[in-house]
């Protein structure tokens, strides 16, 4: 939620869902197609590359809606702690709690009197909403939100992962390893220009932490499947 009195949107907005949707989208199309990297380099069928696909795009799919919804949901277990330990000092030591706000208020620039007079409005319309914004920190947009995260988080997964996935059914057999790497970097590449214009960042950093990271393990997973893998 946002107060502009004009059409001005941030796009801090989307933080609760962007990181969750790029972490998923990148960890999809990197893990999977790092692992059928290592798998095609041991030589094996096609049969055997596309189970070894599905299975990692529907593990790693579950397996990180599991992970979002467990670690935001500890982020919004200990959120209402927090919220419940300042309801209780607002309703025994409601003068205390006030001098507290007012002295949040003089250290973000204002004198005690009209640091005092804004604490006290804003205690009057919603004491814990006051309390909770400008002492701990918790707002809408920070705020915890569980089942949007991982949803999102399983969502992008699958995006992610899809495109190694339909690589196996389209490309060569005998230049899979190549022409899966080369796929892979040109959707690493796309991933790094959407979350960067949807976040508002530079094009050129974004997109090559992404490629970076996602060529480096390709590189180790193939290695490992040229020296431990049997050629059948």
């Amino acid at each position: 939620m946002h107060y502009s009195i004009h059409d001005e949107p941030h796009l801090s907005n989307r933080n609760h869902w962007l990181r969750a949707a790029v972490l998923g989208a990148n960890d999809g199309l990197i893990s999977t197609a790092s692992l059928l990297v290592g798998v095609a380099a041991a030589n094996p069928s096609s049969q055997t590359l596309l189970l070894t696909g599905v299975a990692a795009l529907t593990a790693g799919a579950l397996s990180m809606a599991a992970g979002e919804y467990i670690s935001v949901s500890s982020q919004a277990d200990t959120e209402k702690a927090d919220l419940d330990k300042e309801l209780h000092e607002l309703t025994y030591h409601a003068e205390r709690e006030l001098f507290e706000l007012t002295k949040i208020y003089e250290t973000r620039g204002l004198d005690h009197a009209l640091a005092h007079q804004v604490a006290v409005a804003l205690t009057k319309h919603d004491a814990l909403e006051a309390h909770a914004r400008d002492e701990i920190g918790l707002n809408d947009l920070s705020q915890a939100k569980p089942i949007p995260a991982s949803i999102a988080s399983a969502l992008a997964f699958i995006t992610g992962a899809i495109l190694p996935v339909i690589g196996i059914l389209i490309l060569p057999a005998r230049t899979l390893v190549w022409s899966l790497s080369s796929l892979t970097v040109v959707g690493l590449i796309l991933l790094g220009i959407i979350s960067a214009r949807l976040g508002g960042a530079p094009v050129i950093p974004a997109t090559a932490r992404v490629v970076i990271w996602g060529v480096l393990a390709m590189v180790a997973t193939s290695l490992i499947g040229h020296l431990f893998g049997v050629a059948v």
